[in-house]
């Protein structure tokens, strides 16, 4: 008997030998495949768009008159003297803006600016022409506007930018003689003029996003009207008292805020 069941044994080894054997030789199947989720977008502003807004600050002025050709009285070239117009200003700009991939910005603006600088220096020539004392030369500046393009680099929601562009300003001048005891001790407008002059102005500033439609901005700008000559005439009459070149140079810091939209003010990245 116990014959019989060690021969079943050894045969069932026997056949079930070669199905192991394709087992053990058959590769492990592969793992199932892991789903991963697709990490959120990082947002990134956009500073392509158009704007409006308001601005503030302050402008500090150097005027230079000297004698221009045509003048009645005096050598030209000959210096009457010079003083410092300055204010706090006020105006609004507008502008568009467009950023390329990477970063860059390119822009176009126009500005207009409320002023009330008011420089006042003696008269060099006019007191020792008259062989007095009391003459003295005025420069107003009662606005200041400029169209400028701007090019810059962003960093999300800040941008440093450089521009460069055209300016104009309105400008009067006026001479007033010394005080008079029969005027009441008040001196007197002996000659006025008034021009509007153009000039080129570059800057460099920073302006920061802080809603997607809202960003400020501060900002400095250096402004050049060169030379330009006026003939100042006796108010109210056409007689020429003298015709003064007057050369000028400004630089402006002003801060503000501007209200933004345009196509899509913000950008997925992943």
């Amino acid at each position: 008997m116990k014959k019989i069941l060690l021969a079943t044994v050894a045969l069932s080894t026997l056949a079930a030998a070669p199905a192991l054997a394709a087992d053990l030789a058959r590769p492990a199947p592969p793992p199932p495949p892991v789903a991963y989720k697709a990490p959120p977008p990082i947002y990134i502003y956009s500073w392509t768009g158009c704007y409006i807004g308001g601005n503030g600050g302050g402008l500090w002025a150097k005027k230079d008159w000297t004698v221009a050709a045509g003048d009645p009285f005096f050598v030209t070239g000959s210096s009457f003297g010079s003083h410092n117009p300055s204010s706090g200003i006020g105006g609004a700009q507008v502008g568009c803006d467009y950023q390329f991939a990477g970063g860059f910005v390119i822009g176009i603006a126009g500005d207009y600016e409320w002023a009330n600088a008011t420089g006042t220096s003696g008269d060099a020539l006019n007191n020792a022409f008259f062989a007095t004392t009391g003459f003295s030369d005025q420069s107003r500046i009662r606005s200041l506007a400029s169209v400028t393009g701007r090019i810059g680099y962003a960093w999300d929601r800040f941008l440093l930018y450089v521009k460069g562009g055209g300016a104009w300003e309105r400008d009067e001048y006026s001479i007033f003689g010394p005080p008079f005891p029969v005027l009441g001790g008040a001196a007197f407008e002996v000659g006025f003029a008034a021009e509007t002059r153009s000039g080129w102005t570059v800057g460099i500033g920073g302006e920061y996003a802080f809603l997607n439609w809202f960003s400020v901005f501060a900002e400095y700008d250096y402004y050049n009207f060169g030379t330009r000559s006026n003939t100042l005439v006796a108010p109210g009459t056409a007689a020429v008292f003298d015709v003064v070149n007057v050369k000028e140079t400004k630089n402006v810091f002003k801060a503000g805020f501007n209200f933004r939209w345009g196509p899509g003010p913000v950008v997925a990245a992943y």
